[in-house]
């Protein structure tokens, strides 16, 4: 599925649709991101050496995941409700592209959490688990 198609699904839009592309194949959402280098949270992180922030890699990962709940997000939000052990392995630089790979493993109601990870050429850049609340977007207006 590519960025328009995924449009139909979430609600974000430019600069802050942060995946490419995505696949989902049973329970596992795979997507991509292609670091270009003239991205907004490149600029002044860091001058001379531009770096992915790693709350902008939380997001693409959070972002690649909700892709998994398909028809359920038509009119809805996702907000991240946690996030736990995340970890930072690589940087992700301009000109990387960023494998994304996400499966929901706990399920209460509206309430989700998922293990996701950010990958480059096959190594871990960042992984951890993410929770998120799935609501109306006009509520989501309001919070």
């Amino acid at each position: 599925m590519n960025r328009d198609e995924m449009k139909r699904y979430l609600p974000h839009r430019e600069p802050m649709l942060l995946v490419d592309e995505t696949d989902i194949r049973g329970d596992t959402a795979y997507g991509r991101y292609f670091v270009r280098g003239d991205e907004w949270f490149l600029q002044g992180h860091f001058p001379g050496n531009p770096v992915v922030p790693g709350v902008v890699l939380c997001e693409m990962i959070g972002q690649n995941c909700a892709m998994l709940l398909g028809d359920k997000l038509i009119g809805k939000a996702t907000l991240f409700t946690g996030i736990k052990q995340v970890k930072f392995r690589k940087s992700v630089r301009p000109g990387d592209t960023v494998e994304l790979k996400a499966r929901i493993i706990r399920q209460n109601g509206p309430f989700f959490v998922a293990q996701g990870s950010a990958l480059l050429d096959g190594q871990v850049a960042a992984q951890g688990e993410f929770s998120f609340a799935l609501i109306a977007e006009d509520e989501a207006q309001a919070t």
